[in-house]
């Protein structure tokens, strides 16, 4: 997607041939700054610390992690380091282990001198490969985009609610929620999109209205607790959001405050879908609720929020009293009862078992 103009990727290989370059998300949106990662602690803190984030972008990150602990030390400790030390980074994105797996299994059978420059291109691959299921979950949910369309006024948008960043800084470009809404901006479909600020550290405010706004689409920044209100009165056709990791049975495990927007929409009737790369789904999970690990981080994001001032510094201000404790449950789970649909890279399928091994009865099995 577009930045000031030019098309940009989240993740890409340096001129240097020795590193990596990524867009630093904690910078955003007041600062525009790119990061290099030069080793494998650079990768698991970029992941870590959220300079990196969303479930696709993590796993490319990995991937890269991977290459730049081989480059140097291919061994066969080192690999194992590698994989242990990136996969404690971030525990509820599922792509992340899935990416670290793809890397393992492709070149442990290989002779350590051989391993680097494999690891390199199977990293490359994996993004190509990210673009190319986002584009095409951007063509499935365009459809239903293009129907509510239809049966508008001439001339009034499609209003989209969507929550955290699914957008193409949670990937390597195009967005996983994202997608269908730039693609039927580009092909001319009146679209505009609401977006929630997202607490505690403010994706819907950093990067979605970040991105929407590089790239031209018509949006409007909420605070969290208004979109059952727009719901309520009509102002919101579909809901689109991403996800972090699917069970096999279709309940869906997505940043905090995903499961009240769910609800929102349930009781009032509007379309609530879910767009999901298929490496999210976790085949081996049948209860999201029981079963997926609920990542919980500082409560400093909770407790802090940064912005601009208008001396045009960006700074970091308390907000609760000194002394008072705070939680911070990064996730929710989001029951498949409450979603209209999956949007994936092969169709649009129901949030069932039965719907998601449809489409992809090559994986379609529950432990």
């Amino acid at each position: 997607m577009n930045v000031a103009g030019k098309p940009t990727r989240t993740i890409w290989p340096a001129a240097d041939g020795a590193s990596v370059e990524i867009i630093d998300q904690t910078r955003l949106p007041h600062r525009y700054e790119i990061a290099t990662l030069r080793t494998l602690d650079d990768a698991a803190h970029a992941i870590s610390a959220m300079l990196v984030r969303g479930a696709p972008l993590i796993g490319a990150t990995a991937a890269y992690g991977m290459w730049l602990a081989l480059r140097a030390d291919p061994s066969d400790a080192a690999l194992t380091h590698a994989y242990d030390t990136l996969y404690a980074t971030r525990p509820t994105a599922v792509n992340l282990r899935w990416a670290l797996d793809r890397v393992r299994t492709a070149v442990s059978p290989l002779t350590p001198a051989d391993r680097a420059a494999a690891t390199r291109d199977l990293a490359a691959a994996l993004c190509d490969e990210d673009v190319a299921i986002n584009h095409a979950i951007g063509q499935a949910g365009l459809a239903l985009i293009r129907d509510l369309a239809a049966t508008k006024p001439a001339g009034q948008p499609v209003n989209i609610l969507t929550h955290c960043n699914a957008g193409w800084l949670a990937t390597v470009d195009w967005g996983t929620a994202t997608s269908p809404i730039y693609q039927a901006h580009d092909a001319g479909i009146p679209v505009h999109v609401w977006v929630d600020e997202t607490r505690p550290r403010n994706q819907g405010f950093h990067l979605t209205a970040w991105e929407l706004l590089n790239h031209g689409v018509p949006h409007t920044c909420i605070v969290d607790n208004a979109g059952g209100h727009l719901m309520q009165h009509g102002q919101v056709d579909l809901v689109i959001v991403g996800t972090d990791r699917t069970t096999a049975t279709g309940d869906v495990c997505n940043k905090i405050g995903t499961y009240l927007k769910a609800l929102a929409a349930h009781d009032n009737g509007v379309p609530f879908y879910v767009a999901l790369p298929s490496p999210t789904i976790d085949w081996t999970v049948r209860d999201g609720v029981r079963e997926i690990p609920i990542e919980e981080r500082g409560a400093h994001e909770v407790t802090h929020v940064s912005g601009l001032t208008t001396d045009g510094e960006v700074a970091s201000l308390q907000i609760p009293p000194t002394g008072s404790p705070a939680a911070n449950p990064a996730f929710d789970v989001t029951p498949a009862r409450l979603v209209t649909g999956l949007l994936t890279e092969r169709g649009l399928c129901p949030a069932t078992h039965a719907g998601l091994a449809q489409l992809f009865p090559d994986h379609a099995q529950i432990s």
